[in-house]
């Protein structure tokens, strides 16, 4: 019979994986959406926590896992809302600061890796699909995601690779419109490797070397609320402004 504590440590993993892998967006059989979404909320603002109780309990597995999480986001395009910054400062800050028995160096070539490769399925896959799987009425892969992604293609070209990184929801649609644009897989892969190393490098080791700093640690939770807020309001900011400005040309 498994262990209470076990059962905790599976459902902690499953979790992960429920928000980080494409297909997986209920986690728990008949569980509302509101609980899910009450769910989530705990996962990142105790984002530290869960992270320490996957090291506790899987030990140097937990390389693989932060790959595959890291590569989930960056491969699939029906990811764009995961909070992959908040979970690369906070892996730094543990790394640091707890005798995980992890490596920085190794984690930061893994998830280097894993951004890298998940860019270029994501490339591929948009070079496949098409801009067709994206629906005005789409939930996940809605219209407006992929219209502020490629305006903001068209402006940077190239640079919107390394840019939008750092960007949530663009950093998972920019890849695929790259491929739906057919942009040239050397000159992708030449961004997507600038901007993979630039986005893993500088979350995870601002968290390895600020995350210990006695006012960060008192304050965590904060500091991760302040990532989120900080990453995703561009793309907030983008789609209501879409919205303004096609009912400004309607009304007109």
């Amino acid at each position: 019979m498994l262990s209470l504590k076990r059962l905790n440590q599976d459902k902690t993993i499953f979790i992960f994986i429920a928000l980080y892998w494409p297909g997986f967006y209920t986690f728990e059989e008949n569980t509302s959406n509101l609980e899910f979404l009450a769910q989530f909320l705990d996962f990142i603002l105790h984002i530290d926590k869960h992270l320490e109780t996957i090291i506790s309990s899987y030990q140097t597995w937990t390389y693989l896992i932060l790959f595959l999480i890291i590569f989930a986001e960056t491969g699939f395009v029906v990811t764009p809302f995961l909070p992959g910054d908040s979970l690369l400062f906070a892996m730094g800050a543990l790394i640091a600061g707890e005798n995980t028995g992890l490596s920085i160096w190794i984690m930061l070539f893994i998830l280097i890796i894993a951004a890298v490769t998940g860019n270029m399925l994501n490339y591929k896959l948009g070079s496949i699909l098409g801009v067709a799987v994206f629906k005005p009425g789409n939930r996940i892969l809605k219209l407006e995601y992929y219209n502020q992604s490629h305006m903001f293609f068209e402006k940077h070209g190239g640079k919107a690779i390394i840019f939008s990184r750092f960007l949530p929801i663009f950093r998972t649609i920019a890849p695929f419109v790259a491929g739906v644009a057919k942009m040239p897989f050397g000159r992708f892969s030449f961004f997507n490797i600038i901007g993979g190393v630039a986005w893993i490098t500088s979350l995870l080791m601002a968290g390895y070397l600020l995350g210990q700093i006695p006012v960060v640690k008192k304050n965590f939770d904060i500091v991760i609320i302040v990532i989120a807020v900080v990453t995703f309001f561009p793309a907030i900011f983008a789609v209501v402004k879409s919205k303004f400005v096609k009912k400004k040309v309607t009304e007109d």
